[in-house]
């Protein structure tokens, strides 16, 4: 599309295209709003993510009406499999999957398309538009020409990941610094196929702070990566800075203390480029509203910080905005009553991000996983209770807590 065919104002204006604001403008232009949704990349495009699909993704595709088309396309896993530092492992089964967010976010992205919702990339946001302290619109820079494009609406949503700029540029910005970073890669091993088929997470003391994983993906593709959930050092004032630690050099140590991962990197073929991206986690780091706006997904934290998983949370983030933008269009709220709705909301969620940022001490001690590991081989009720804490039924404060922890030892 051409700079001069671009559109000027629409009702709501949603930037990101990921898996938040691809829910969100779904949910909207389902509901009858004329909703743009703008990315600064073509799709479909490329997503550094570990790929896994656990329960509370499922839950949300279904809602969402696309879950046959991911199962289509995905590879289906039934476990996920802890490895303590002693090689000893349990497997907690799951509804769980593997799909490359190239495909799953093209997918999420086509049926905000089919809902009606209109796509235009690439344009990269720059600012917000203002008037007086209230957002109305945007302003981007265009693929094409490089030119400056305003777009105005009644109502934006700010769904663009991780990096702080779009936040820093929209006023929201807390904490400039992620909460973590991974770094992952695809690799093709058609001898491993039969033997990994699990989500495979590993904790060693080589990998403190972290972990690595090994993702059966479909086609006999592997996504293989290492991350560091704290990985940052943290100031009052959102500044910060990263831990001595080379994340490269990470990921090599995940390869010399897991076999599995080194006969995947050194006998298999490689699919690309090895990349990095941070996370945000724990619903920190960033405002999730101003006047006229709304934040959702990663920009606001949607990840967990213990596991790194955030795509069910970032669908169920920004299905959350839209029913908030929903409910003011029919006349139940202001956009004050509105945002005061979506935070609320939001705030319902922390607890359950707390549990799990209470949990992260595993990856700073790994021979905690190796006694959860050895009691769950054990009792078949603390496997069920593993199994609950992927389901989401169960409380992971219930066995990843110091409290927790001396319960193991002792019951």
């Amino acid at each position: 599309m051409s700079d001069a065919l671009l559109p000027h104002q629409c009702d709501v204006l949603v930037i990101g295209a990921g898996p938040a604001g691809s829910a969100c403008a779904q949910h909207l232009a389902a509901g009858g709003r004329e909703v743009l949704l703008v990315d600064q990349h073509l799709f479909p495009r490329d997503k550094v993510c570990g790929d896994g699909l656990i329960p509370d993704a499922h839950a949300a595709l279904r809602r969402l009406g696309v879950y046959d088309e991911v199962a289509a396309h995905a590879q289906p896993v039934q476990h996920v499999r802890c490895i303590g530092p002693s090689g000893r492992h349990i497997d907690v089964p799951g509804s769980l999957s593997v799909l490359p967010r190239r495909t799953l976010d093209h997918i999420l992205v086509r049926a905000a398309e089919r809902a009606g919702a209109r796509l235009l990339a690439p344009l990269r946001f720059e600012a917000p538009l203002l008037d007086g302290e209230r957002v109305v619109g945007a302003r981007f820079k265009t693929g094409g020409t490089g030119a400056s494009h305003e777009i105005t609406a009644r109502r934006v949503v700010l769904a663009t990941g991780a990096v702080p700029q779009a936040l820093t540029a929209a006023g929201l910005c807390e904490r400039h610094t992620p909460s973590g970073i991974a770094l992952r890669g695809y690799v093709r091993h058609e001898g491993l196929r039969e033997r990994i088929q699990q989500l495979q997470i590993i904790w060693h003391p080589r990998l403190r702070g972290g972990y690595g994983w090994i993702f059966p993906g479909p086609n006999g593709v592997f996504n293989i990566g290492a991350g560091l959930t704290g990985s940052h050092v943290q100031s009052a004032k959102g500044k910060g800075r990263m831990q001595d630690v080379n994340l490269r050099d990470f990921f090599d140590a995940f390869c010399e203390v897991y076999a599995p991962a080194a006969e995947l990197m050194t006998s298999g073929v490689p699919q690309g480029e090895i990349k990095g991206a941070p996370l945000r986690c724990s619903l920190r780091g960033a405002r999730w509203s101003r006047p006229g706006l709304l934040a959702t997904g990663e920009a606001i934290g949607s990840t967990y910080a213990f596991s790194g998983e955030g795509i069910g949370k970032a669908m169920e983030t920004g299905l959350l905005a839209a029913a908030a933008l929903q409910a003011e269009a029919r006349g139940a709220t202001d956009d004050g009553a509105m945002r005061q709705g979506y935070e609320a909301a939001l705030k319902a969620l922390q607890p359950r991000f707390d549990l799990y940022e209470s949990a992260s001490h595993v990856n700073y001690h790994p021979w905690l996983a190796d006694l959860i590991v050895w009691r769950g081989q054990r009792s078949p009720r603390i496997l069920r209770r593993l199994s609950g804490v992927l389901e989401e039924t169960q409380s992971p404060g219930r066995l990843f807590s110091w409290r927790g922890m001396t319960k193991l030892i002792f019951e």
